[in-house]
């Protein structure tokens, strides 16, 4: 089975136990950007609860329709520093953030002009971190909802989605398929963050809670 999916920036852990059974990922690269996704954003949780990470990015809001493959990053802002200084002091207690770190902090200091060759290099390291060796292909046209391509191919663009009515995501999916873990901060078990959370707290046993 394929799975047919947009481009996310540090997406849920959720979006990782749905590739466990694929054989293969299809990533979206000819749609167009559609903002307030998880595309320029994720969710982490910190001292005062969970907060989104955004990156800006280039005429996000015009109004002419723009491949999300063309969305440039906007540099003009200091969100690298921001994104960079606000893990640190959400995660820098937790057991594997050091572990990480390095690999992370690289990648954001290549400063990638693009949000989509952005995020891919942090799903290539993320899939690396849970051993997932799936081959992953780049659609060439538009695949149209409910026509996701080759048979066996499951569309799941847009499964996961950080605009719920709070700062949770809205997918009930995501609830069930990452077991609970200890999270930096509590009380509870916060789900739908980014697997950064997950991968910061249990490094490479993160795999076991997937699913």
């Amino acid at each position: 089975m394929l799975i047919l999916s947009e481009l996310p920036y540090h997406p849920p852990a959720a979006f990782f136990a749905a590739l466990l059974q694929a054989d293969g990922l299809v990533l979206e690269a000819q749609e167009n950007y559609r903002k307030q996704t998880y595309r320029n954003r994720c969710l982490i949780r910190t001292a005062q609860g969970v907060q989104a990470l955004t990156v800006p990015v280039v005429d996000g809001n015009r109004a002419e329709k723009v491949k999300t493959s063309d969305i440039d990053i906007d540099y003009r802002q200091n969100w690298v520093h921001r994104h960079w200084r606000t893990l640190q002091t959400a995660y820098g207690n937790s057991p594997y953030f050091e572990y990480y770190a390095d690999y992370l902090h690289d990648i954001y200091r290549t400063k990638p002009t693009g949000l989509f060759e952005l995020n891919l290099a942090f799903l290539r390291l993320e899939l690396r971190c849970f051993r997932l060796t799936l081959p992953v292909t780049l659609t060439t046209n538009y695949r149209v909802p409910g026509h996701p391509g080759a048979p066996g191919c499951l569309d799941r663009r847009d499964w996961l989605s950080p605009k719920a009515g709070g700062p949770g995501p809205d997918s009930p999916a995501a609830l069930s398929v990452v077991r609970p873990y200890p999270q930096v901060f509590g009380p509870g078990f916060e789900p739908g963050l980014s697997v950064l959370d997950l991968l910061f707290a249990q490094g490479p046993a993160a795999g076991a809670y997937l699913g």
